[in-house]
């Protein structure tokens, strides 16, 4: 019942302020327009006759008013200053003489007429020849003085003028709530006596709480906020009335964690039960959304003067309460928690007011005897026990605090105490066993102990001897058993019950919910809630709550969310109540507020034609009608002009009496009700116009107004004079100035403007002028005060192509919204309403505007409109060409509408180890319902004898092997693949040169992969020259067993040596000691079992070893030169020249062999890998040089196909074509695009970089690769450490690309940063590592220094 008195209060309350402050705004309307009529000057206040003494200082003053502005004389002397004023001036002599005494005259003069008020100066000797005594003077000047009576704040008159709202800060930070006020009479000694409150709890000046008051603002600054500073916050100001109050809520949120996932600090530490060495800390948890659970908390304490904590508990203690043990009798300590769980421990929390250890139990033994009634006697209980000098036993022992990490004994004092300082010895036992003393090392003052190691199940009892220097007393009579409680999980609250939402204004929801079943000394509740669609939680409040009932405020108007409720106490937080149902954020449906703004448009001498303004607050329901009501300008009796309303804001009223001057009225209405009605319009005269210039335009709106920038829209005039309207004229000023300058210089033939350079921050009015044949006309009324600030969170319509139709479209997600909003959208700011060129729908937030076939004909400035929003708004100007152009976004939607699935390799082969030939290529992505054809030589092939058929989704590799590659197998090969609507196919031609040598290659690899299954050769003979020149021809053998063997032959003849070769060993030679020519030959060694034989042959003859002509091959990795001989070792000096320069082994330029091949592998060539190669192979007696000729010039048949390879390669491999600059400078908060056409076949990838690391897309980093064409990098609302060197990485299988570009970020003010880079690179070609046999993403390239391109964006 209380709280439903105290809403109805607050709601009267509410009303009666909405009340006040329309009357403040109607009067401060009604006085503007009164401002606005010419007027003669006139005085309000008047010259006053003044009576002075000689040499005192006199001020003549009087208050003057007119339209224009009146200029003063003084007419007595010629000296005095002529002032142009507004409504006071004065005139100051100092140090009067007798002669001054005169009448004096000011006189106020303006275009209208003059007004003079005079007043008359007498100036009187203080001589002794007046005929009033000295006695007589003495006391006329004493009665003459005025007498000033105190005045009590309380007897002024305080008006609250604008006042502090919801706020929000940070831990850590500091914030200041301010309340403006008129007080009456302003008296710079005498200020208002303020309160402030917290949650009803009057707060006191402190260093964490400083107020201030004067005649014209209460302020409360909390310098250091902690989230005990969270709560409702009232200000209270006693007023010759009663009182002038004004309450908001200040939220707290927490500070950065100390480690990621680490939880909120504890609050409110306060120590209770405070003894002489002992004190009960107790604090509240801290809400967790998104954390991990708490698992304990740690103490600290730290000694008045001193910045040294030390930390009280060596283990986290679970519940929200620790008895701190052995402090020292007479100091004075702070406390402050810390709250641990799984990622880490939180920051401390506010430290606790300053404690002092004392006996409590001091002033209780303390009796005061009034002797004669006027002497107090102060006498201690001990003084009264007579002489005893040992203590009796304590009493009453038992536990005060039982949890599971500890229990708190408690028991009375002893009496009598003795006559010497006392202290306590404690004693505990289990069942029936021995007696057992607890605190041997501490020396316990206080009648408080901690008891921690405490045995889970076993019950205790204990008992307590009083201890002095006498002796010791007899123990305590034995407590009741005492065991720990497991509450942990258990002691929390239940969880509260039915949570509903219900709305509240455009920015808060009002949550309510039923208490929990079992509160269980509830301490208040935590609120959280979420956007339906995201699963991540937030905090609504950050310190419990004791009410059922919580207005959420800070929501974004127009979402959705759902809350749910946590109970809390000494144990933790509740389970989670069940999650409200979703509500929007929206107002509370009420009538509209008054129109303003009512002009008078046109009139005929029996009609006027009347626009206003439509309402600023809608009530949260659209506005349907207006009412009209008007008054002849000297009567009080209104009269109704519409009785139904009213749709559009302009009306012709009629039947009026020409030459009669008339007041109108304006009432707008909703599904709610009427509103309020405006303030009466200025008087207009009914009198028909007949000037030949237009009358004036009408409803000046704005739009995009952002920081720097605002449009401003009208509507042309309804009296367009004597020729048609041909243009307009736009002013501007600032608020409060009447100089107003023309921004543009020619008259514009559209209704709206681009005004540009206005300063940010600065408030602004602005006025229309109509033109047409015969002048300019009359100006438009002027517009509402508009600051040139852009609305938080505002962002701005976006182009794009939809990903699924291939759509283009325009999109705008409004960051502000609310149940009666509609997206407006317009061509050159003309409503689009229904055209078949587009389609405008809406859901949510987002409205988009889909071109249905878009052609040249819907190029122009788009714009969108939110209503009933406090200006959400946004433009787009669609081009024909450029970055974001509706060409480049037709490409895109071709390519969408006309999928093709891209390729990351295309179809290519490689050998593998038994001869067997596999056909792959890998796709970016295909999805479960992917199929494919394979065709060679327009045949279909499916998977079968010979053919084996597969797919890979994950990897996106389809291949195909063929088990036995012959001659039959020589065509061209190609793979079509469907993935729902996108298609591609691949080809590769396999005939030729290019089959013979991979024919060739898979012969040999069955014919390796058959002999490795009996003994082999490993490595077949090679010879070397020992110390003593003894020959040894080595080989090493595999696949061997104990029946296998070597034989060793010479010209067909074998050899035996002296000691059989052992096959076992993996190794096998025969040694010819003194070689000389007569050795020379061809040395053979025979291996074999029942598995079979193999055979190595070397020949040492001199003859030299046959080697083919170097050949050409494209493999997946770029170029492989190769060379066909008898026998390859790696051992066999070999020598590969580009150009004659010796080349090395490396990741560009691999050399490798076979045992039938010398080969190396060119990969991702480029245009510096042309011209002449050759091998030269030396044998230890002769050398052997091919070459090949790769410059594309090649005469012989093999090389003049070269040029055909390397044109290709060199001129397919992915590169950027081109649109990134090499340097950026853009101011912060703005959004930066780097966009890029990249080129190569098959399409190549795409890679961002900053500072060498890749870029992953994120919500404000955004990377696109559009179409295989377009490649892109957003980076939204960039800071300064978005500034550094970014790069892209453009390749395919024939190589790639990277280009550098060099960011920098200046702040708002700053100067743009010149750029400075290092000696100008242009981009080169990227270096790709060999990747495997299957395909695996290729490795990140560190990127080139960029050239000396610049760009800046302001």
């Amino acid at each position: 019942v209380i709280q439903e008195e105290l809403h109805r209060m607050r709601m009267a309350t509410k009303a009666q302020v909405d009340s006040l402050a329309i009357q403040r705004e109607v009067n401060s309307r009604r006085l503007d327009l009164l401002d606005e009529f010419p007027r003669m000057p006139d005085f309000l206040v008047a010259l006053r006759p003044h009576t002075v003494w000689e040499k005192t200082p006199v001020k003549l003053f009087c208050t003057v008013q007119g339209n224009p502005r009146p200029i003063v004389k003084w007419s007595e002397y010629s000296d005095l200053p002529t002032v142009e004023i507004g409504k006071q001036n004065s005139n100051f002599k100092t140090w009067c003489v007798v002669s001054d005494t005169a009448e004096y005259s000011a006189v106020a003069t303006n275009q209208h007429g003059t007004t003079t008020s005079s007043a008359t100066v007498t100036v009187k000797s203080k001589s002794y020849s007046d005929p009033v005594s000295s006695m007589q003077l003495s006391l006329v000047m004493l009665v003459s003085l005025p007498h000033l009576t105190e005045i009590h704040p309380s007897k002024l008159e305080v008006s609250l003028l604008d006042r502090f709202s919801v706020t929000f800060g940070v831990e850590g930070s500091s914030i200041s709530l301010v309340c403006t006020m008129v007080v009456v009479p302003n008296l710079p000694n005498v200020p208002p006596l303020a309160q402030w409150y917290r949650d009803d709890k009057l707060l006191k000046p402190s260093k964490l709480v400083e107020m201030s008051v004067s005649g014209s603002a209460a302020r409360l600054t909390l310098p250091y906020l902690a989230k005990d500073d969270e709560g409702l916050y009232t200000l209270r100001i006693f007023t010759k009335d009663g009182t002038a109050e004004h309450s908001a809520y200040l939220f707290v949120s927490d500070a950065a964690p100390s480690a990621a996932g680490a939880p909120g600090a504890p609050m409110s530490v306060k120590a209770y039960d405070i003894n002489s060495d002992y004190v009960l800390v107790a604090w509240k948890p801290p809400n967790t959304v998104n954390e991990a659970p708490i698992t304990g908390y740690f103490v600290d304490r730290c000694e008045v003067g001193s910045d040294s904590w030390i930390q009280c508990n060596d283990a986290p203690v679970k519940v929200c309460k620790y008895p701190v043990h052995g402090l020292s009798l007479g100091r004075s300590y702070h406390f402050r928690v810390r709250a641990v769980n799984s990622a880490g421990i939180s920051r401390a929390s506010r430290k606790s007011d300053k404690v002092t250890a004392i006996d409590a139990a001091e002033s209780e033994r303390l009796q005061v005897i009034k002797i004669e009634g006027k002497y107090d006697i102060v006498i201690k209980d001990d003084e009264l026990e007579g002489y005893v000098t040992i203590p009796g036993e304590p009493t009453e022992v038992h536990a005060s605090e039982i949890f599971k990490s500890y229990v708190v004994l408690s028991w009375k004092p002893p009496c009598p105490r003795g006559r010497a300082p006392l202290w306590y010895i404690i004693e505990k036992v289990s069942g029936t066993g021995a007696w057992q003393r607890i605190n041997t090392a501490v020396k316990l003052h206080s009648p408080r102990y901690p008891v921690f190691d405490l045995q889970d199940g076993q019950k205790y009892q204990f008992r307590v001897y009083s201890v002095n220097m006498y002796g010791s007393s007899e123990a305590s009579a034995p407590s009741e058993p005492i065991q720990k409680v497991d509450q942990d999980g258990k002691g929390v609250p239940s969880a509260p019950g039915h949570v509903v939402a219900t709305r509240n204004t455009k920015s808060s929801v009002f949550v309510q919910w039923e208490p929990p079943k079992n509160p269980k000394n509830l301490m208040g509740y935590y609120i959280d809630g979420r956007v339906v669609g995201s699963k991540e939680w937030f905090a609504c409040n950050h310190k419990p709550f004791k009410h059922t009932r919580f207005v959420v405020h800070g929501l974004i108007p127009g979402e959705t969310y759902v809350f749910r409720v946590q109970a809390a106490n000494v144990f933790g937080l509740s389970e989670e109540s069940q999650e409200s149902s979703p509500i929007a954020v929206e107002p509370a449906l009420a009538t509209p507020s008054a129109p303003y703004g009512i002009a008078m448009l046109s009139s005929d001498g029996s009609s006027i034609t009347l626009a206003w303004k439509s309402p600023k607050h809608c009530g949260g329901s659209k506005v349907n009608a207006y009412y009209i009501d008007k008054r002849d300008a000297d009567t009080l009796v209104w009269k109704e002009v519409n009785l139904t309303g009213v749709t559009e804001r302009v009306c012709t009223v009629g039947d009026l009496k020409e030459g009669t001057f008339y007041e109108f009225m304006v009432q707008a209405a909703n599904l709610a009700g009427v509103g309020l009605p405006s303030a009466p319009s200025a008087p207009m005269k009914c009198e028909a116009w007949t000037m030949e210039e237009p009358g004036p335009a009408y409803d000046l709106s704005f739009s995009e107004v952002r920081s720097h920038s605002l449009v401003i829209l009208w509507k042309a005039p309804v009296y367009t004079g004597a020729s048609a309207v041909t243009g307009y004229f736009v002013d501007m000023a600032k608020k409060g100035s009447s100089e107003f300058v023309t921004l543009n210089q020619e008259a514009v033939r559209h209704r709206y403007l681009q005004v540009a350079d206005l300063e940010e921050g600065e408030t602004y009015v602005f006025r229309v002028r109509a033109v047409n044949a015969n002048g300019i006309g009359k100006p438009s009324q002027l517009s509402d005060p508009v600051c040139a600030k852009a609305l938080p969170g505002t962002s701005e319509i976006v182009a794009g192509v939809d990903e699924e139709t291939g759509d283009v479209f325009l999109s705008l997600e409004a960051c502000e919204i609310c149940e009666t909003s509609k997206f407006v959208w317009s061509k050159n700011y003309k409503p689009i309403g229904d055209c078949p060129r587009v389609a405008v729908t809406a859901k949510g937030r987002t409205s988009r505007l889909t071109f249905t076939n878009p052609d040249k004909d819907d190029l122009g400035k788009y714009s969108v409109v939110v209503t009933d929003t406090d200006g959400v708004s946004s433009s787009y100007t669609l081009t024909e060409d450029g970055m974001l152009s509706l060409n480049t976004m037709l490409e895109l939607s071709y390519a969408i509408r006309h999928p093709i699935v891209p390729l990351k390799h295309a179809l290519n082969y490689e050998i593998l180890e038994k001869g067997h030939v596999r056909f792959w290529l890998q796709a970016v992505k295909l999805s479960p319902s992917v199929s494919y054809r394979f065709i060679v030589n327009d045949k279909e092939v499916t998977s079968g004898e010979g053919h084996k058929i597969s797919h890979d989704v994950a990897t996106g590799i389809i291949q195909m092997t063929v088990d036995h590659f012959t001659r039959a197998n020589e065509g061209t090969y190609t793979v079509q693949i469907n993935d729902g609507k996108a298609k591609t196919q691949s080809s590769l031609v396999l005939v030729g040169d290019v089959f013979k040598a991979a024919l060739k290659e898979a012969e040999f690899q069955r014919k390796e992969h058959i002999r490795k299954q009996g003994p082999h050769f490993s490595e077949y003979l090679y010879f070397t020259v020992t110390e003593d020149c003894t020959v040894m021809l080595t080989c090493k053998v595999a696949n061997v067993k104990k029946e296998t063997t070597l034989h060793w032959y010479k010209e067909e003849d074998e050899i035996v040596p002296e000691t059989p070769p052992s096959v076992m060993s993996g190794a096998c030679a025969i040694p010819i000691p003194l070689f000389s020519r007569k050795d020379q030959g061809i040395f053979k060694a025979v291996l074999g079992d029942d598995r079979g034989k193999d055979t190595s042959v070397l020949d040492i003859s001199g003859q030299g070893a046959s080697a083919s002509d170097l050949v050409l091959q494209c493999t997946p990795e770029g170029i492989r030169l190769q060379c066909y001989m008898n026998y390859y070792t790696e051992e066999m000096k070999t020598v590969w020249k580009h150009k004659e320069s010796k080349i090395a082994s490396s990741e560009k330029m691999r050399i490798g062999g076979t045992a039938e091949m010398a080969w190396m592998q060119i990969c991702d060539p480029s245009d510096k890998e042309k011209g002449h190669y050759s091998i030269e192979i030396s044998d230890g007696v002769k050398t052997h040089v091919r070459t090949f000729d790769l410059s594309g010039q090649g005469k012989n048949k093999e090389q003049s196909r070269s040029n055909v390879v390397v044109c290709f390669l060199f001129s397919d491999r992915g590169r950027v074509v081109g649109g990134l600059p090499d340097v950026v400078t853009i101011m912060e908060e703005k959004s930066l695009s780097l966009t890029c056409t990249v080129w190569g076949e098959p399409t190549p990838e795409v890679t961002w970089f900053k500072n060498e690391q890749e870029v992953a897309s994120t919500e404000h980093t955004r990377v696109t690769f559009d179409g295989g064409k377009f490649a892109s990098l957003v980076i939204n609302k960039v800071t300064p450490e978005d500034s550094g060197k970014y790069s892209i990485n453009v390749r395919n299988k024939y190589g790639g690309e990277f280009v550098e570009i060099t960011v920098s970020v200046y702040r708002h003010g700053e100067q743009i940063p010149e750029p400075k880079l290092g000696h100008p690179k242009t981009a080169t070609p990227a270096v790709t590592p060999v990747p495997p046999k299957s395909p695996a993403p290729p490795a990140k390239t560190p990127t080139p220094a960029p050239s000396k391109r610049h760009f800046s964006t302001k």
